[in-house]
């Protein structure tokens, strides 16, 4: 046991000094030095009852094992159960990274208003009468959630233990300090040694804790890499603040799946859950305007139908430029490429500019085809017909390949009200009797004679 470490401060100027005298030597004044503790005993910062009185743990057979699935918990949020993979698992420690301002805190202030469990809210970067400003705009208040503005975690591991949450969110792990760590909050040792803690917490008591955490300006979240690795579940929310959309994606989830996606609106009142992507990310015009094609793509086990505009030019500086926003910049000069080489069409000489509209970003090759008929429907100036779609990966000699899980993107066009979906003839197709016309193509070239003439 370590001895208790006293030193002795100015409560007038903050000054410091071994010992004790009557007159402070910065601020002049008289009897204003005071002993504080700097060090308390060294100890566990949470320990139970049961577990200090508890045998070690003993090795079993993988077959001993009880594998009965836990209850998870419901988060009363769709979007964030399916990232999460069908609700919060107790004991679990999940970390929510993002930009300033994206909605993090409002998000998780929204669920904890929501959630059925008594949910403990600790902030160590707003006031308990800004939460109750910020959760009135929101929902209505609920009984069962508690605010706590607390940096300490020895002082939030006693509050826990009086309130006895089933939640317990804490916004941000970068506000935590610990007694046992002589350094500044935010540093890689505290945000280290925080995290072990209730790490140590959530594992002990089955109670699961959602931390909020801050990233740096190259996108990653703000610490130490082992931060990731100590958590059970890394979610992303991302988007624009200039756009009204925002994207909850998962990058580390222990039960369940990484590629899952929730897509929420931000209002006034909050974040408003979007069970129908598609109708956002699909432009409402009165007439046809060439340039833009409908593509069919999944994110995770969700159907997306997504708008691709495309602006091709002559270029004007000698040089032409290939812009891209929410699309891979090199796989759009190699599309370029084929149409060149395998094609005919003459776009070396043009300015090429494309955009996914919503401001998202797909990385499904599916969405190949629609490049393709957006990039030719803007350099011959004719319009794609609105009713059509596209799901397809365009080959480097200008076939049309095969995608994965066709069938469903079929539906999902055919639930939309598009009349036709052009796929490869290659793809595998057990859908009968649907009402959409499904369209089969093996080259560029077939498109093109399709939609053009």
């Amino acid at each position: 046991m370590a001895k208790v470490k006293t030193t002795f401060f100015c409560q007038s100027c903050g000054a410091q000094y071994a010992k004790w005298q009557g007159q402070c030597n910065s601020c002049k004044e008289w009897n204003t030095i005071a002993e504080e503790i700097i060090q308390k005993e060294e100890k566990t910062a949470w320990k139970s009852e049961s577990t200090s009185k508890s045998k070690a743990p003993k090795p079993l057979k993988i077959n001993e094992i009880d594998s009965t699935q836990e209850i998870r918990m419901d988060t009363t949020d769709a979007e964030l159960n399916r990232v999460l993979g069908g609700g919060i698992v107790p004991g679990s420690l999940t970390l929510l990274g993002g930009e300033p301002g994206i909605g993090k805190s409002t998000l998780l202030l929204q669920i904890s208003l929501k959630l059925p469990y008594k949910t403990l809210y600790v902030s160590g970067e707003e006031s308990q009468k800004q939460i109750k400003m910020r959760a009135e705009r929101i929902t209505s208040v609920s009984d069962n959630c508690y605010i706590l503005t607390e940096t300490k975690t020895q002082n939030i591991f006693k509050q826990i233990e009086a309130i006895e949450p089933e939640i317990v969110i804490i916004d941000s792990i970068q506000t935590l300090h610990t007694d046992y760590i002589e350094s500044t909050a935010g540093s890689i040792s505290q945000i280290r040694e925080t995290t072990a803690e209730l790490i140590k917490f959530a594992k002990e008591t089955n109670i699961p804790v959602i931390l909020i955490g801050h990233i740096t300006k190259d996108g990653n979240i703000a610490g130490p890499k082992i931060l990731e690795h100590m958590v059970d579940t890394v979610l992303q929310f991302e988007g624009d603040r200039n756009h009204v959309y925002r994207i909850l994606r998962s990058l580390k989830n222990r039960f369940g799946s990484t590629a899952e996606i929730g897509i929420y609106e931000m209002l006034g009142s909050g974040l408003r859950e979007v069970s129908n992507p598609s109708e956002i990310l699909i432009s409402h015009k009165d007439e046809e305007l060439s340039g833009t094609a409908i593509a069919s793509t999944l994110e995770g086990m969700r159907p997306l139908m997504i708008e691709i505009q495309s602006l091709v030019s002559t270029a004007v500086y000698g040089t032409p430029q290939r812009s891209t926003t929410g699309y891979n910049a090199k796989r759009l000069n190699m599309i370029l490429a084929v149409l060149e080489k395998r094609a005919g069409f003459r776009l070396g000489a043009k300015d090429v500019f494309l955009n996914i509209t919503g401001g998202i970003s797909v990385d499904d090759p599916a969405i190949d085809l629609a490049v393709v008929a957006a990039i030719l429907s803007s350099n011959e100036d004719i319009p794609v017909n609105k009713d059509f779609c596209f799901a397809g990966e365009v080959g480097l000699s200008g076939e049309i390949r095969p995608v994965n899980r066709v069938d469903q993107r079929i539906q999902e066009a055919e639930k939309l009200g598009f009349s036709t979906i052009f796929v490869s003839k290659y793809n595998k197709i057990s859908l009968k009797n649907t009402g959409i016309k499904i369209q089969l193509v093996a080259k560029i070239e077939d498109v093109a004679s399709m939609l053009f003439g």
